[in-house]
């Protein structure tokens, strides 16, 4: 039961983010309202980590078989991706190696930033 009580409150703040994504005329997916509302209340604790962790924990430990309907629909359309996949990988690639030295880059600041506020406390 405790489950089924988790899983609907993730699934309440989704249904949420579905009406926020066709009230308001942003490019937006409906997702992105869902996980900014749901890190809103977690934060806020509005709603406690305890009342969604365990079904949170199982849907993450799912996610690389989300992907599999994905990558299908790639390998369905190879023909319109095939002409240029070299670029597509090339950007993939640079863009992925930006990502990653970017939050690099920002987790040591704030990490920093947060030693500095030890300090001077």
């Amino acid at each position: 039961m405790k489950y089924v009580k988790q899983f609907t409150i993730i699934a309440f703040i989704s249904l949420i983010g579905e009406a926020l994504n066709h009230l308001i005329p942003l490019p937006i997916p409906a997702s992105i309202y869902g996980v900014v509302i749901m890190f809103i209340c977690l934060e806020t604790k509005i709603i406690p980590l305890s009342a969604v962790r365990d079904t949170g924990k199982f849907l993450v430990s799912l996610m690389q078989i989300m992907f599999i309907p994905a990558t299908v629909g790639l390998i369905d359309t190879w023909d319109v991706f095939a002409p240029n996949w070299i670029s597509y990988t090339v950007i993939i690639v640079v863009s992925t190696f930006l990502i990653m030295l970017v939050s690099g880059k920002m987790t040591q600041l704030v990490i920093s930033l947060s030693k500095k506020g030890e300090n001077h406390d």
